[in-house]
């Protein structure tokens, strides 16, 4: 193997784009011995988290959850507020942006999409210009990434609203916030937002297996006139206050409930959605400092150029005509440091991905971004001094 024997003590530091480090008391509860879904211990459990959740998407009105993974949710964001072949509005904006159209198309719905764009966010003038374009408003949704994860780029929502309100279009405006809740700030209700898609196992903290469609009353009003076929998918039976069995659409995911309990938890004890956003910044901003170093000596740059247009939630990093690959397996086999890699065609075997989002603290960061830098070394890859940069900055933005 290049670079010498395999670790095998100490943490494995995973700082993949998602699934993200889980904290060892959301392990925990899921430890807990099953439990009939009909005890009003765990009516009530349910009962107070989705009190809770519409807080947290920034003022929903109904909250979903879903016992599937972030395309689960998205699939049931385009069956429940849709008919047969409607059009939808999806930006190509990258890998997420695209699967999220191949789905729509083959759902049998029509797709229109945005110019191709890999190094910034969707601009909110095209997506105006499109909608003025439709006077017959045939696209029903506006469908937007918030996060992308395969590029790094975070698209401004309070501009994407206003980019709507211009062209005067009545689409619903549905935002995907897998990789975003919880690190960008989220409001539904100031920034007229219908639908958000999220997932549990990114600014959660937790495993995938529940994802949420937070909705506005208009999401809600669609949803009991759309017409395209639907099942266990369906939002309306789990508008119903009525059995709890209802409400998930079959046999409710008793642990992970007891699981997001406890992560919701420790955010609200860590200063809730806020102080969340505000860490995920200081990761971000240490991370890009990192960047910036190895690329005073090597060919190292940030897929998103603008740091304005940058997420807080991971960063992309080019490698310009050096192979990716050698770097991420030395990383994870010697240094048991897991980043992504590249995605699309565009960059694959040319970029890693690092994520700084879920459960993570400032010496786990350094942690990672040393055994990135130290593969760099043992690989002769060149590279300028990532890891300084990177410390200089946490401790510029300590708040001691």
């Amino acid at each position: 193997m290049i670079g010498g024997p395999r670790s095998v003590g100490g943490r494995y530091f995973v700082q993949n784009p998602g699934p993200t480090n889980i904290p060892d008391r959301v392990l925990e509860a899921f430890r807990r011995p099953a439990i009939d879904f009909a005890d009003p211990e765990f009516v009530a459990l349910a009962d107070g988290i989705w009190a809770e959740l519409p807080g947290i998407f920034g003022g929903a009105d109904e909250v979903v959850v879903l016992t599937t993974v972030g395309h689960g949710a998205w699939e049931s964001a385009l069956i429940n507020t849709l008919d047969p072949g409607d059009t939808v509005l999806i930006p190509d904006c990258g890998l997420f942006g695209r699967r999220w159209a191949r789905m729509a198309r083959d759902l049998g719905y029509e797709v229109v999409m945005t110019e191709r764009h890999m190094r910034r966010p969707t601009d909110p003038a095209e997506i105006a210009d499109i909608l003025a374009a439709d006077t017959d408003h045939r696209i029903r949704s506006v469908c937007i990434v918030h996060t992308e994860t395969s590029t790094g780029a975070v698209t401004d929502l309070a501009a994407m609203r206003a980019a709507i309100d211009v062209a005067g279009h009545p689409a619903l405006y549905v935002v995907d916030g897998v990789c975003s809740l919880g690190i960008e700030p989220l409001r539904m209700r100031d920034w007229g937002i219908d639908v958000v898609v999220a997932a549990s196992q990114k600014g959660l903290m937790m495993p995938p297996g529940l994802s949420f469609c937070a909705l506005s009353d208009r999401a809600v009003e669609r949803n009991r006139s759309a017409t395209t076929p639907r099942f266990h998918l369906s939002w309306a039976p789990r508008f119903e206050k009525g059995p709890i069995y209802n409400r998930f659409g079959g046999t409710p995911p008793i642990q992970h409930m007891f699981a997001l309990r406890t992560a919701l938890d420790m955010i609200a004890e860590s200063g809730g959605i806020d102080a969340s956003i505000a860490r995920h910044r200081r990761w971000a901003a240490a991370v890009h400092a990192a960047a910036d170093g190895w690329s005073a000596a090597g060919p190292w740059e940030i897929n998103i150029v603008e740091p304005k247009h940058r997420t807080a939630a991971i960063t992309c990093v080019r490698t310009g005509d050096l192979a990716a690959g050698p770097l991420i397996s030395v990383a994870r086999d010697r240094f048991r440091v897991s980043v992504g890699s590249g995605m699309m065609t565009e960059m694959e075997g040319r970029a890693f991905r690092i994520g700084h989002l879920g459960d993570l603290n400032e010496p786990m960061l350094l942690g990672a971004l040393g055994g990135l830098e130290t593969a760099m070394t043992v690989l002769g890859l060149p590279h300028g001094d990532g890891l300084p940069a990177a410390v200089a900055s946490l401790a510029a933005t300590s708040g001691l």
